[in-house]
C-alpha cells in the first residue's frame, strides 16, 4: 500500500506535530484492538495515515498553553 501524500495529509491538520501525535495514537488504539496477525501487509502507522487522509477519523484540537 502506497502512503497517502503529505500534501494531502497536511490540508487535514495544522501542523506537521498534530499529524505525528493523532497518527501515533490511532496506531496505538489499532494494535490495541487487533490480532498479532492482522498487520502482516500494512504496518499500524501507514493504516492510520491512510484513515486521516480519508477523513474515516477525526481528532479534536485543544488549544492549551502559555497566554
Amino acid at each position: 500500500m502506497r502512503q497517502p501524500s503529505l500534501d494531502i495529509l497536511m490540508s487535514k491538520v495544522d501542523s506537521k506535530y498534530t499529524l505525528v501525535v493523532a497518527a501515533a495514537k490511532r496506531a496505538r488504539a489499532l494494535m490495541a484492538a487487533s490480532t498479532p496477525d492482522e498487520f502482516k501487509d500494512t504496518k499500524p502507522v501507514s493504516r492510520a495515515l491512510e484513515e486521516i487522509s480519508k477523513d474515516t477519523i477525526s481528532f479534536d484540537y485543544i488549544k492549551e498553553g502559555n497566554q
